[in-house]
């Protein structure tokens, strides 16, 4: 039984948020959403979110899960805000104490900042298995991007976040604190091992040269055929190397200070100060 996907494309941040329906009811998850945060403003706005609300909304969908397959360095999550007004409970991988205790540090958290996963109302790991109505999804740990990475395998469709991207773009960075390409390379082999017909969803799509349109679904099959870091049989010890070369070269995201903050917090803003104000750091030559 293959699940029912809609795709919201984020043009300011190349993300695809999913909502992945039950074929034979109206039960629901919601993948990897956004929340618009403007940098040199300070300002977040909700219009990337209402788009799957609303949606959600006009197919008379009940929300079961808010799933997040890592904790992204690249856009904020609106999870809190859809659980809000569509409910659904907030999931992700176990190993979030991990991010959340590195970058507890780098962010100078203090004591009041809960390292346990406890801000999420499910921590994953690996041989999970949850529901969304008569689907059964079960979950992969594939580190490597970053410790707490999840690959959510419903039926026939694979959602990797960003451990792979389309075959003419290849794979992830692995340069985050607690990322390996060698861990990334094994957790690649876990993906290519599921069935050739399995639908792989990306989280992002940056539009590799010579093609011109944004794109985010593909196969197994295709994976395996084509993908220019890992397919064709690529061995471990020239991805490693391609990989840890490619990344030396890259720039830090653009949001990767305001992202880290809220999203190891399950999308929820640091505390307010005694006046009711928001703020978040930006640690100097510490990322």
């Amino acid at each position: 039984m293959s699940p029912i996907v809609k795709a919201f494309f984020d043009n300011a941040t190349n993300t695809v948020s999913y909502v992945v329906r039950d074929p034979q009811g109206n039960q629901c998850a919601i993948i990897d959403s956004v929340l618009d945060f403007d940098y040199a403003s300070g300002r977040t706005d909700t219009a990337s979110a209402d788009q799957v609300i609303d949606w959600v909304r006009d197919q008379d969908l009940d929300v079961t899960w808010i799933l997040e397959t890592h904790v992204h360095a690249d856009h904020l999550s609106a999870a809190p805000y859809i659980q809000q007004r569509v409910g659904g409970k907030i999931g992700i991988g176990d190993q979030i104490t991990v991010i959340q205790d590195t970058f507890g540090k780098v962010f100078n958290e203090g004591t009041e900042f809960q390292r346990d996963g406890s801000q999420f109302d499910q921590l994953f790991v690996q041989g999970d298995t949850f529901e969304i109505g008569s689907l059964t999804g079960r979950v992969l740990h594939t580190p490597g991007h970053t410790p707490a990475c999840l690959t959510y395998v419903i039926a026939d469709t694979a959602f990797v976040g960003d451990t792979m991207f389309m075959p003419d773009f290849g794979t992830a960075r692995c340069d985050f604190p607690g990322g390996s390409s060698e861990m990334l390379f094994a957790s690649i082999q876990k993906i290519l091992a599921l069935p050739d017909a399995t639908r792989i969803f990306v989280g992002h799509d940056y539009k590799a040269p010579g093609r011109d349109d944004f794109a985010w679904e593909t196969t197994v099959a295709e994976q395996k055929a084509a993908n220019i870091h890992v397919g064709e049989g690529k061995n471990k010890a020239a991805f490693v190397e391609m990989r840890d070369a490619r990344d030396a070269t890259l720039a830090m995201p653009k949001l990767i200070i305001p992202s880290l903050q809220v999203n190891m917090r399950a999308g929820q803003m640091p505390p307010e100060d005694e006046q009711g104000d928001v703020f978040l750091k930006v640690p100097v030559n510490k990322i």
